[in-house]
């Protein structure tokens, strides 16, 4: 494709480093280390504004959607929006979280956006940077909220009531940060809009590390979901009630959260982690009444997910039975595997020869709107291996490689 005169020299090329450095002290957890930034918080809130104010520098139109996501617009002559293509990610993070997941993938954006108009003074296609809401599902507990929103995956009276550990509903957040809880849920007009999605994201995992690679391209997203356990038993005093006379709730979380492991252990590439326990109403000289507990199980193959969890909360029900509880499991998300568009995928190993292809089970919006519209990520590489952590880490040189690979991607996807 051949490209446009170079823009005027007053809109020079950002490093992703230098945007991230920006925001380095925004969200600092001081008690788990790491980053926490659950949606609409402070740290979140001020994200938003650090995006906003980026995208305004670059001369992109910006809008907020019914969902709450932000869209930066480098429009086309005429303002035409058909057949966009978008790229982005999140902004908020998992309790005590790293740097890189979800700013990496904006700040790259960014970027690309700068390199892009080195090369041309107007898009050929139009092009928008997306920061969806919730991504992490860390506050109100549905990963890719904002994406499942827009593209019907989620009811919408469900997700107004959803709660976060306060007890505030979605539909109360969300108006008190200017939405309206009314029009939540899919948008027709927006989906239409958009010819292709292309996600920029660090890996959580060690694919490039063991392939010596900066960068890779995404094929799938190995089947996930989240499900809450419920075990019921008595509440009562420490001190005073004997352990033949406790119905323990805890007891049988603990035993729960064990038989988890060992279920998971016996199913080749099978992952299941209880990463969050509550045990109400908390106290240390109290016996819980009730523990509450969340379940994630991944798999490639969806039957053998569905089947982890039956075989799990069968297990539950009998160790609960034993302790004199009882148990109820509720599923909160779940999204089957996905396999992204092998043509748009095609386009981005033409774009990027060198890059391998890795799947990953780690979800994504990408992964959430592959369904509905083509999408495809690129993964930066992580030499910790380690992710939704502190330790998670990218070098310099490889987040600026990524940004360059993802402008060069959006530039063939343009012709």
């Amino acid at each position: 494709m051949a490209a446009d005169t170079a823009p005027p020299a007053h809109a020079p090329v950002a490093t992703v480093t230098g945007l991230l450095s920006g925001i380095a002290g925004t969200g600092t957890d001081k008690i788990r280390g790491g980053y926490t930034r659950p949606v609409y918080s402070t740290a979140e809130l001020d994200l938003r504004s650090w995006f906003i104010e980026q995208a305004e520098k670059r001369g992109l139109a910006v809008d907020t959607d019914r969902n709450g996501a932000i869209w930066a617009w480098w429009d086309v002559p005429g303002g035409d929006r058909s057949n966009s293509l978008v790229t982005g990610s999140h902004l908020d993070s998992v309790p005590g979280g790293g740097p890189f997941d979800g700013p990496l993938g904006v700040a790259s954006a960014l970027v690309a956006v700068d390199i892009l108009k080195t090369r041309m003074t107007t898009p050929t296609r139009p092009l928008a940077v997306v920061v969806f809401p919730e991504e992490e599902g860390s506050r109100f507990g549905v990963a890719c909220l904002g994406s499942r929103l827009m593209t019907g995956a989620i009811d919408p009276d469900k997700a107004r009531n959803l709660q976060d550990p306060d007890g505030s509903t979605f539909a109360d957040v969300a108006r008190a940060n200017g939405l309206d809880p009314r029009f939540l849920g899919r948008d027709h007009k927006l989906l239409g809009q958009i010819g292709a999605f292309v996600e920029l994201h660090v890996e959580q995992g060690r694919g490039l590390i063991d392939l010596d690679q900066p960068i890779a391209i995404a094929s799938s997203i190995l089947g996930h979901g989240r499900w809450r356990l419920s075990i019921d038993g008595q509440g009562n005093h420490a001190g005073t009630t004997l352990m033949a006379d406790r119905r323990d709730p805890m007891v049988s979380a603990a035993r729960t959260v064990v038989a988890i492991r060992d279920i998971a252990r016996k199913q080749d590439h099978a992952r299941a982690t209880v990463g969050r326990l509550q045990p109400v109403p908390g106290g240390t000289n109290v016996i819980a009444s009730r523990v509450d507990f969340w379940l994630d199980v991944r798999h490639p193959d969806d039957a053998v997910t569905a089947a982890l969890v039956q075989g799990i909360h069968g297990q539950a029900r009998i160790i609960a039975a034993e302790e004199g509880c009882s148990v109820e499991l509720r599923e909160e998300s779940l999204s089957p595997t996905v396999h992204f568009d092998p043509g748009l995928q095609k386009e981005l190993q033409l774009a990027l020869p060198r890059a391998p292809v890795l799947d990953t089970g780690a979800g994504h919006d990408a992964g959430v709107l592959a369904p509905y519209l083509p999408t495809a990520m690129v993964f930066v590489r992580n030499p910790s291996g380690v992710s939704h952590s502190p330790e998670e880490h990218v070098m310099d040189e490889d987040a600026e490689t990524g940004a360059r690979t993802l402008a060069d991607a959006l530039h063939r996807l343009m012709a």
